[in-house]
């Protein structure tokens, strides 16, 4: 039985979404678990011939028997949190952790009005920032002031020490990606907190001694939304061309997209630690690769684009998806372990 962190390894939109739900399925973890910032994150897994994105709750849920949970680093936005728990029926099997930081209606004004912010920054305007901020001048309210999250409530790195002390399956979700990181990112253009799979543990309430495996999720063509530094970004029309255009899960806003970057995979890699690594896209890599579901069935430039991402990080790649569906992925954990 092991504790996984999934984080994504360069500017978010990576894919975490659909590996997370592989592993809840394959690995049926008690307890699923998310860290990172907030709702200004949108994770998408589409699952039985619906597509889901989750800007709150786990995405996990898809494994119908686990524990879902949010750490007390997420700041939560009540509204967006309550609205996913009655669309996907989670009443019951979702907490919340009394020390979350809230999102409020002024913190959301002020991350649209604020120029800096929505101009220059571009942020999402989901108000994560600006609660952030409260959160550090000691002055935010907590999940355990709202009424509305009284039934949800619960301590969260109790529940998850629990688990790993019983020898239980554990899985950690991060969210954004390792670029817009505020402490290893491409600062200012960043998001208000640390994203490494080091936060991740933290915003949970476990030790670093309590994980076994860190995942870090790659795009075989990174994208970016927003603005800031993007080293390796082609022109839209080039993108369009290799059949890429993507849009923000949150925002709607279209997706800049770039080619790999093996450097800044390999400081990911790095600084998260990374014991695997998931690649997605490979498809669009070469479309012969396209919904392939066995490594020896998959094209020679398929295979070669694996071994470089290898090679760039010195990490296995042990998850490749290779289209859109949750059932379009080869797990090479058994092999590679």
């Amino acid at each position: 039985m092991s504790t996984y962190i999934v984080v994504g390894g360069f500017f978010g939109d990576e894919g975490k979404g659909k590996i997370l739900a592989h592993f809840a399925l394959s690995d049926k973890p008690t307890v699923i678990a998310r860290g990172g910032v907030g709702p200004n994150a949108g994770h998408t897994v589409e699952f039985q011939g619906k597509k889901y994105g989750l800007r709150m709750v786990p995405t996990g849920f898809v494994y119908e028997k686990a524990r879902l949970l949010i750490g007390a680093g997420v700041v939560v936005d009540p509204r967006v949190f309550l609205k996913e728990v009655r669309e996907l029926d989670l009443a019951g099997r979702v907490g919340v952790d009394m020390r979350c930081g809230v999102i409020e209606e002024k913190h959301i004004e002020l991350d649209k009005k604020n120029k800096h912010l929505s101009d220059e920054i571009g942020t999402t305007g989901t108000g994560t920032g600006p609660a952030n901020a409260d959160r550090v001048m000691r002055i935010a309210r907590q999940a355990k002031d709202v009424p509305e999250l009284e039934k949800f409530l619960t301590d969260v790195p109790l529940e998850i020490n629990e688990a790993i002390d019983n020898g239980e399956n554990v899985l950690l979700e991060g969210t954004q990606g390792f670029g817009i990181s505020l402490y290893y990112g491409t600062y200012p253009y960043v998001t208000s907190k640390d994203t490494t799979a080091s936060q991740v543990a933290c915003d949970v309430g476990i030790g670093p001694t309590k994980v076994d495996e860190v995942v870090v999720v790659f795009k075989c063509f990174p994208t970016r939304v927003g603005e800031g530094p993007f080293r390796t970004e082609i022109p839209q029309k080039e993108a369009e061309k290799l059949g890429i255009q993507e849009f923000g899960t949150v925002t709607g806003r279209p997706r800049r997209v770039g080619l790999w970057d093996g450097e800044m995979a390999r400081y990911s890699a790095m600084v998260n630690g990374a014991t695997q690594c998931a690649l997605t896209g490979l498809d669009r890599v070469d479309p012969a690769c396209r919904d392939v579901k066995e490594y020896s069935k998959l094209s020679s430039k398929g295979k070669e684009f694996i071994e470089m991402v290898e090679e760039d990080t010195g990490v296995p790649v042990t998850i490749v998806s290779t289209g859109p569906d949750l059932e379009s992925l080869i797990d090479l954990r058994n092999e590679k372990l």
